[in-house]
């Protein structure tokens, strides 16, 4: 039979009707003649309640035993579908992810997964069991401890078993409807796309868009997972959601498919830097090395050997970033006269696949955000991409300005 992977994210699972009404949408796909491995996250709040009590009870805590504590809240959830499912006349029972296994490497609270063996479950679904139910979020190290995959992890683990199943199609159920053009809480003209490609749902994904983590857009691009997005509040349908999928799936769509937002960013330069061969190493290596997400990066023009170095990160990063850059100039690697930041920025980005053979996208950005006098401090590109770093204050404005401009609100156009 085919397999269908379905994902039930917290908000989905929050309490025992939630589950039931999840229930009720796996046993339709069950009628449909799928066999159905459901991926569940834990129970809206639980995981944020268990790492609290980590924290409380240990500050300088065991990676291992935090793992062993804070991937409870699927096994909960994993357990309760199974019962709901039983009670329902569907064969069903829960996961664990050591019992798949889903096999990890040994980065505890942040695991990656290194393979996913099918022989267990196609061996139970070979005796009758129809669905298979998994907690989502954890792993088995090659030590045999319990890990875990980090924020996201349940999206992830789902798109693992779709690629690692030759799943039909991997159903991420959560509390939004689909994949829109921007953020609907800042534009009430944003529109829900009915597809949109991998590498446009990756990029908005990386820019500030929270509907799908980065690494499940990643896994599916690399192993052609068709994914779809859906509420699972809504009446079941089979066009409901986004489908996210390969380029060559999609007939018509716009030069710009969304306009995507982080407003924690924070804009950092270190002025009259010594300008010499492999000082971009000798800055972003010791940043890298801190666990500082650089993302923008801008040289001013040198003079007289000297120049500045311009960069942004999270806002949450800026003190990581700010002592590698003092004990990379206590060391003697780098010399630079002062290190300026601001934490009130915003950045704002358009994707969109058709850039690839339309130009003059970012002349119409830059208009757009001109005519509102918004002022651009930084700007990056990439094929389907451009961002700009702006006052935070403006964020909101620039968003809906840019969705206006590109006429988001209308369907290939």
């Amino acid at each position: 039979m085919s397999v269908l992977v379905m994902k039930f994210g917290g908000t989905s699972v929050a309490n025992l009707d939630r589950i039931k009404r999840a229930a009720k949408r796996v046993g339709l796909e069950v009628a449909k003649g799928h066999d159905v491995i459901v991926i569940v996250s834990a129970m809206s709040g639980k995981t944020n309640e268990l790492v609290g009590w980590v924290n409380e009870t240990s500050p300088m805590y065991d990676a291992r035993e935090y793992d062993a504590v804070v991937s409870s809240g699927e096994n909960v959830t994993a357990g309760l579908m199974a019962l709901t499912l039983q009670e329902m006349d569907i064969p069903a029972r829960s996961w664990q992810g050591w019992q798949v296994p889903l096999k990890t490497n040994s980065a505890h609270s942040s695991a990656r997964i290194e393979e996913i063996p099918t022989d267990n479950l196609n061996a139970k679904f070979g005796e009758g069991m129809r669905v298979a139910v998994v907690a989502g979020f954890q792993g088995i190290s090659p030590e045999g401890r319990i890990t875990t995959l980090g924020r996201g992890g349940s999206d992830t683990t789902a798109v693992a078993f779709a690629a690692a199943f030759g799943a039909v199609r991997c159903d991420i159920y959560t509390d939004v409807d689909g994949v829109y053009t921007t953020d609907p809480r800042v534009s009430d003209k944003a529109r829900k796309l009915d597809r949109i490609a991998f590498e446009e749902m990756l990029e908005l994904a990386s820019l500030g868009a929270k509907v799908l983590q980065t690494r499940s857009v990643e896994l599916a691009m690399r192993y052609k997972v068709r994914l779809r997005v859906l509420s699972s509040f809504e009446e079941p349908s089979d066009e409901a959601g986004t489908l996210v999928c390969d380029e060559e799936e999609i007939m018509e769509s716009n030069v710009v498919s969304g306009v995507a937002y982080s407003r924690d960013e924070a804009k950092m330069t270190l002025l009259s830097v010594a300008d010499r061969p492999g000082i971009a190493a000798a800055i972003f290596g010791p940043l890298s090395d801190a666990g500082v997400n650089v993302d923008m990066i801008v040289q001013n023009i040198s003079e007289d050997g000297r120049t500045d170095m311009t960069f942004s990160c999270p806002t949450d990063q800026v003190r990581h970033a700010t002592k590698a850059m003092e004990d990379a100039k206590e060391a003697g690697d780098i010399n630079f006269a002062r290190l300026d930041t601001d934490t009130n920025v915003a950045k704002v980005s358009v994707v969109g696949i058709g850039m690839r053979s339309h130009a003059g996208v970012a002349a119409k950005m830059f208009k757009a955000l001109r005519d509102e006098n918004v002022n651009i401090k930084v700007i990056t590109t990439s094929e389907i991409k451009v961002s700009v770093l702006i006052d935070r204050k403006y964020m909101e404005l620039a968003v809906q300005a840019l969705h206006d401009a590109f006429e988001l609100e209308k369907a290939g156009s």
